[in-house]
């Protein structure tokens, strides 16, 4: 590989389903705050900006993990891993995706602007949770829907108590879908002693899971009842319920592979619950 592509996988492009999980919560903040008639300028600088935060975390990321994605099966190859790109090159690229991402929103409010600061901080900070932190996925739950108090800010110049549930839902979301991602390494994970949800819940990994889908679900009601939501928004949530049962079916038997693909289809989930607030404003 040239060193272009080894960037493109260092930041994941070829693997969008990190994007998605970040744009979803994010698209349906945006849509919330505003009544549903979010600007496209707005749109825009939140789904580029969700792209580069991604993209930075991911190089962060490899950097944090150099020495530890050695031992793990599926991140041995990655580019730092595998000594095709430099510590040095994946942080200088941290920087600069970081950078352009504070640039698109220099436009927007001074609350903006602060709340992104304390984005980047937490992104920057996760890799380092799971050395310590038994459920470091809860931290990055918040890293993955910073977005929404973000979105908020940027619409109304305030981040209300319903923005804070939200983020609250999405952290619930977040450690359902990175607690199967977490099943897939949790032998690898086991054998180098690192934190996990996988290893802190045990036996007792699959029902935690479905409650914390659960939760999520509930959390996005109650918001959509205080927003005055209707049927539209409800459907969508009772369809990302399903999907959330169908995760179980995948899931129960606790194979690589169905785990795997558990964790990735999550971005269905994400996007019935966002197709169902834009169908509600919609449809008004």
């Amino acid at each position: 590989m040239n060193k272009l592509e080894l960037y493109f996988r260092l930041v994941r492009l070829d693997k969008p389903i990190g994007t998605l999980l970040l744009l979803w919560p994010t698209l349906c903040a945006l849509w919330l705050a505003s009544n549903g008639k979010p600007s496209l300028t707005l749109v825009l600088i939140f789904s580029l900006g969700t792209l580069l935060m991604r993209s930075a975390g991911c190089a962060m990321n490899d950097y944090a993990d150099q020495d530890i994605d050695k031992f793990v099966k599926r991140t041995a190859q990655r580019p730092i891993t595998s000594g095709r790109i430099s510590g040095k090159e994946a942080l200088a690229i941290a920087g600069a995706l970081a950078l352009l991402s504070f640039c698109l929103i220099l436009p927007l409010n001074a609350l903006t602007r602060q709340l992104s600061v304390a984005a980047v901080v937490i992104a920057g900070t996760y890799p380092y949770f799971k050395r310590f932190f038994a459920i470091p996925q809860a931290y990055l739950g918040i890293a993955f829907g910073f977005g929404i108090p973000m979105a908020f800010a940027a619409i109304q110049n305030t981040v209300p108590l319903v923005a804070w549930l939200l983020l609250l839902g999405n952290v619930f979301w977040a450690v359902a879908y990175d607690t199967e991602y977490a099943m897939v390494d949790r032998d690898d994970d086991l054998k180098i002693g690192i934190q996990t949800s996988a290893i802190t819940f045990g036996r007792y990994d699959v029902a935690a899971v479905m409650l914390c889908y659960a939760v999520h679900l509930g959390l996005l009601l109650a918001c959509g009842w205080q927003l005055g939501m209707g049927v539209w928004f409800a459907g969508g949530v009772a369809v990302a319920a399903g999907i959330a049962c169908y995760h179980y079916t995948l899931i129960r038997s606790r194979e690589r592979d169905a785990c795997f693909y558990a964790f990735r289809h999550n971005n269905w989930l994400g996007a019935a619950v966002f197709a169902g607030v834009a169908l509600d404003y919609a449809l008004r």
